[in-house]
């Protein structure tokens, strides 16, 4: 497998990577009564229940709300405007501005999640007396997530469960040869999960507010992609993230194509180049490749699935999902 996206937060890395230097609310009920008879309770739309699949990460339970001319995101202390995104994109190259420009949404999740956890973060360092003078906000927040991984273990179980499913990684070599190097890279794995769920889980620790008009402009461009497409289309869909000269994404080709062909008519099977699409990539977490995501035909996420995945397993998860 290759590791393309590694670090500790995914959507910051893929910022990065092409220029950038670079939260949401739960769905709460609201009270409303007429006279003495109860009224239906509506629920807070968040950006999940309204587009789903824009967000992944997190501002995916932000709410959406008419905010004051020139507000883009509320959150707390932490308010971004029309013009710091309009900056904030200004910064790139000239040839990925326009790309921006219409991923807007992207780059207002980079910078509401870099403000934060960089709020997290001082809390933190102020609660374990950490000595923050030399600290810049990149460096705590680093120390933050560093923090969360460190409570991550893998037993020798979980390890030998991997050897078992990705054998192709080491050769054919026995487990007890490369037990040691398995078990690093596993517990690597799961300590991205772990800071990465974290980070997503930013907008169920923080009420964040995002304005409902310009975001749903911003939706109808995001959303315009094969992937977010297929969710919608009422079949059940599977999406392997890769590239090309990648070996194991060379060895999922022939089995996209064959499951492409002979099912075609009961679900989507779609590929989608990383280095192509390097947003809706860190839209969908994209961390090594290749990468299988399943969706069932209501377009939720039920299972991915990191490294080369043979044709027996890939239909046997489809056949979960109701696709024989």
């Amino acid at each position: 497998m290759r590791n393309t996206y590694r670090g500790a937060v995914s959507l910051l890395l893929v910022s990065a990577a092409i220029g950038i230097m670079a939260a949401g609310v739960p769905e709460v009920p609201r009270e409303a009564q007429a006279g003495n008879q109860e009224a239906p309770i509506p629920r807070a739309v968040t950006i999940e229940n309204a587009y789903m699949g824009l967000s992944q990460g997190p501002l995916r339970l932000a709410c959406l709300e008419a905010l004051p001319k020139g507000i883009l995101l509320r959150a707390g202390k932490v308010a971004i405007t029309e013009k710091q995104l309009t900056e904030e994109i200004a910064k790139v190259k000239s040839d990925m501005q326009p790309v921006l420009e219409k991923h807007g949404f992207f780059i207002l999740e980079q910078m509401a999640t870099r403000q934060l956890l960089t709020e997290e973060a001082r809390a933190w360092a102020n609660d374990t007396k950490r000595d923050t003078k030399k600290d810049t906000d990149a460096t705590l927040i680093q120390a933050y997530l560093t923090s969360i991984a460190a409570a991550v273990t893998v037993s020798d179980t979980e390890a030998k469960a991997f050897y078992e499913a990705n054998k192709e990684m080491v050769g054919g070599a026995k487990y007890e040869s490369v037990a040691k190097e398995l078990k690093a890279y596993v517990l690597g794995q799961k300590q991205q999960e772990a800071v990465n769920a974290h980070v997503n889980a930013l907008s169920a620790r923080t009420p964040v507010e995002v304005d409902r008009d310009w975001l749903t402009g911003q939706a109808a461009t995001m959303l315009d992609n094969p992937v977010d497409k297929a969710r919608r289309s009422g079949k059940p869909s599977v999406v392997d993230f890769g590239r090309g000269g990648c070996v194991p994404c060379d060895m999922m080709t022939p089995i996209l194509d064959e499951l492409r062909k002979t099912y075609a008519e009961q679900c989507n099977v779609l590929f989608s180049h990383v280095g192509d699409e390097p947003i809706l990539a860190a839209r969908y977490n994209v961390q090594s490749i290749p990468l299988q995501v399943f969706f069932d035909k209501d377009g939720n996420e039920v299972f991915r699935h990191v490294g080369f995945f043979p044709k027996q397993q890939m239909l046997a998860k489809l056949a979960e999902l109701g696709v024989k």
